[in-house]
């Protein structure tokens, strides 16, 4: 028996895992391609709580359509109105956000065909940002940095709570 080189498994040739490999990229590219087509005219509508305003939001967050229901407009301020429109826009945001990440969540898991293949590793804060959390000051809203901080902290219990943004000087 051969010994085989430095980096490979007993069991599988080279050329083996290789053509596997290759043919996980290229059902990944598939699904990939399926999952963008899917999405490409995907949109939702949502009505801001008060039911003034519905809105029609795209895959890619953007804003499609904008309706002021029952002539409800008509009685409401203008910051009222502002923010009902403001609400159903990022609630549209959100949800739209959670539907992309779902369909493309199974690329992001590792293959049990080719371990060496992790599955797609997607940075869906930077994609999305503040969509993700329904916008700034919402509640549980929380960036990946601020959980990290959180244990660092943790792990520190005398030092000080890190700052947010730039440094103070």
């Amino acid at each position: 028996m051969s010994r085989m080189p430095d980096g490979i498994g007993p069991g599988e040739p080279m050329e083996q895992r290789l053509t596997k490999a290759m043919a996980e990229l290229d059902a990944v590219r598939t699904a990939a391609a399926a999952a963008e087509e899917q999405l490409r005219n995907a949109s939702l509508t949502v009505r801001s709580r008060d039911r003034a305003v519905e809105v029609s939001v795209g895959a890619s967050g953007e804003l499609l359509d904008l309706r002021f229901l029952d002539g409800k407009y008509r009685t409401m301020t203008a910051a009222q109105l502002a923010a009902s429109v403001l609400e159903a826009a990022r609630q549209g945001r959100t949800e739209m956000a959670h539907r992309v990440i779902e369909t493309f969540e199974p690329l992001t898991r590792p293959s049990g065909d080719t371990p060496e293949f992790g599955g797609i590793d997607i940075d869906w804060e930077r994609i999305f940002g503040s969509a993700l959390g329904g916008g700034p000051g919402a509640r549980g809203a929380r960036s990946a940095g601020d959980r990290l901080r959180d244990e660092i902290h943790e792990d520190t219990p005398d030092a000080p709570r890190p700052t947010r943004g730039r440094d103070q000087t």
